[in-house]
């Protein structure tokens, strides 16, 4: 507390503390604090003459005398503003004791001051000898520190601050759960309740709508409340003194005293264990999804830029480029569709939690779905060492990092992942290329994201991030005689005696196939590890969920678009027999189950090809390996049959 000489000050803390005008008073109060659990707003204050360090100083002056008055104005204000800093400057109340000694109130005086320095936060007129708004005058002080006005209003033109209208915009954004740019009376409930924990009855609700519709024409619209009407309310608020509703809802959000989120609110505490990756729960995604609706207003399943736009405008910055677009799939029209959204979130999780937890809390996760912070909307997988031994794992995103020469054909395989061809790739500029890949796969009729990453080659170097992954992918150009050199020195270096799976890639096969410049062709590099692969993508999945089924095997593809023709192996074709009703025991569930069989479905095409593929060559006809295939799966067929064939006759 400052003061002029003999005003009074030192009477209203000992005033303060004993609830009684002192008989003696000392020359300086010693240094005072009041317990939380005494103050309505339930924190610690600490009372003093004078400090270095204080957030709140109250300038005390006697209404007695006019030249004491004047002297606030004259002296005692501007000494406090050349000692704080203009940016970090504390609220300041001024107060006019010893009223006991006047007859009228002095107010009209003090006014006039309150209304030239837009610091003081508010005045207050008391009396130390009849204990008059002695408490009132600390509860201001706490107020004033607690929920200033400063951040928010601006007296001299009345009306709220640029940054107190941005936070106000993108809380109003994200309480309008369908994007119509209106409050409903469910929303406004909903708002009610995540910050006061208590909903408004029907009438109040409309008493807040009337009160909006007699000071604005455009404050409501269709019985909702709109942008400039919700602005309207704080305003409202805070001309009324009622500042502190308006620091309840800001803080509720995540702002802090500068009207900026706070870290903890965007970044919250989530120990992520070595070996292990992060994912979005089931939770995560349906928030996710109904982002997405809230903001497809053309309800054509994909975001066009202005509805990327809008759905980001609660954000500070754009937080997705246009090497987004070529990362994720997008429509006929360069649109992110729905399951590129989705892809687009699964690889921000992947990658960087933390960036993830950032734009969550942007949009409001937390609020909406009432949780502590964003940090619920994470899964957090088990350690690979772990689904290693135990030969299964619960993840949904896997990591396949793509090597290869210069030129090789990486972008394209990455592209032809996301079903774009080579007129459309030709189509991708520079600047916006990416150097990621994410879909969905399926793996025995689960869904699964299957991420590929171009890596930059260098030979002599590849960093830890380069080698961790789940599967890697070495691609080659038939076309370049120089080009599988590379990765099968990249291969013996780096990945021969790793217990991750590989698979070598043959790209721009439709050109002529030269000889590799190598002591072995590509077909007797990988012809030592004996595996035949089918659909590329969905073995990459397939051997990332697996990878002790295929370790140490290098596989050959030779790609032209898309889709791949491939051979089956039977160590690839087992499946999980699984009941659809969860019984474990529906012979309804066995036999669908048993009809989806990737091995049934490999064998059933494998004969379709002989009857019907006339052209094909005599050899392969006559080719051992393919009939014995097709007895093993014939013999598991029968073995099954028979056993649904009793099930059926137990539960007759």
């Amino acid at each position: 507390m400052f003061k002029n000489i003999n005003v009074g000050k030192t009477s209203l803390i000992m005033s303060l503390v004993s609830e009684e005008f002192p008989d003696e008073v000392p020359l300086r109060a010693e240094e005072i604090t009041i317990p939380a659990d005494v103050t309505p707003e339930r924190v610690p204050t600490h009372i003093v003459d004078y400090s270095g360090n204080t957030h709140l100083i109250c300038e005390s002056t006697a209404m007695t005398d006019c030249y004491e008055i004047n002297k606030v104005t004259s002296h005692w204000i501007p000494l406090i503003n050349d000692r704080t800093d203009k940016d970090s400057r504390v609220p300041l109340i001024l107060v006019g004791n010893k009223s006991d000694l006047v007859e009228h109130s002095s107010m009209e005086t003090i006014l006039p001051i309150m209304n030239q320095y837009q610091d003081i936060e508010t005045c207050v007129e008391c009396s130390a000898k009849n204990l008059k708004n002695i408490s009132e005058l600390f509860y201001y002080a706490q107020k004033a520190v607690l929920h200033p006005t400063g951040p928010l209003y601006c007296p001299e033109e009345k009306e709220l601050k640029p940054s107190c209208i941005k936070a106000l915009t993108r809380i109003f954004k994200v309480s309008d759960l369908d994007n119509d740019g209106i409050l409903n009376d469910n929303e406004l409930n909903f708002f009610q309740r995540t910050c006061f924990n208590t909903p408004l009855a029907p009438q109040a609700l409309e008493d807040v709508k009337n009160v909006v519709r007699r000071n604005m024409t455009d404050g409501v619209k269709d019985n909702g409340l709109t942008l400039k009407g919700f602005l309207f309310l704080h305003t409202l608020f805070i001309q009324r003194g009622r500042h502190e509703t308006t620091w309840t809802v800001l803080r509720r959000f995540g702002y802090d005293d500068d009207l900026e989120l706070t870290q903890e609110y965007l970044f919250p505490m989530i120990k992520i264990p070595p070996d292990c990756t992060t994912e979005l729960n089931h939770n995560a995604y349906l928030f996710l999804q109904s982002v997405f609706d809230k903001h497809d207003k053309d309800r054509d399943c994909a975001l066009s830029p202005d509805e990327v736009k809008d759905l980001f405008k609660v954000f500070p910055y754009m937080p997705w480029g246009p090497d987004v677009n070529n990362t994720v799939c997008t429509n006929d029209q360069g649109w992110i569709t729905y399951q590129g959204y989705l892809s687009q979130w699964t690889l921000t999780t992947y990658l960087d939690v933390q960036r993830s937890l950032e734009y969550l809390g942007y949009l409001g996760y937390s609020i909406i779905y009432e949780q502590e912070s964003q940090a619920a909307a994470m899964t957090v997988t088990r350690n690979k060492r772990i689904d290693l031994q135990k030969k299964q794992t619960q993840r949904s995103v896997f990591r396949c990092n793509v090597l290869g020469a210069r030129g090789s054909g990486k972008s394209g395989f990455l592209q032809a992942f996301l079903g774009r061809n080579l007129q459309r790739q030709r189509q991708i500029r520079e600047d916006h290329k990416s150097f990621y890949a994410i879909s969905t796969t399926y793996v025995y009729g689960q869904e699964k994201y299957l991420l590929l990453h171009e890596v930059i080659p260098d030979f002599d170097f590849l960093s830890e991030a380069d080698l961790a992954c789940d599967v890697v992918c070495l691609v080659y150009d038939v076309n370049n005689p120089r080009s599988f050199e590379y990765c099968a020195k990249v291969y013996k270096q780096y990945f021969i005696d790793s217990k991750t799976p590989c698979v070598v890639i043959a790209a721009k096969s439709d050109l002529h196939e030269v000889r590799q410049h190598y002591s072995l062709s590509p077909h007797e590099f990988c012809r030592k590890h004996k595996l035949h692969p089918k659909d590329i993508y969905t073995r990459l999945t397939t051997m990332a969920m697996y990878p002790l089924e295929s370790l140490r095997n290098v596989l050959i593809f030779k790609r032209k678009a898309v889709f791949f023709p491939m051979k089956i192996t039977l160590n690839e074709c087992h499946a999980r027999l699984r009941c659809m009703c969860a019984c474990n025991r529906c012979t309804y569930c066995l036999c669908q189950n048993l009809l989806k069989l990737e091995l049934l479905r490999s064998i059933k095409a494998q004969l379709r090809r002989v009857v019907f593929n006339r052209h094909m060559a005599q050899a392969d006809l006559k080719n051992s390996t393919f009939w014995l295939r097709a007895s093993v799966g014939a013999t598991v067929f029968a073995v099954l049959g028979f056993a649904m064939y009793r099930a059926l006759l137990k539960q007759r």
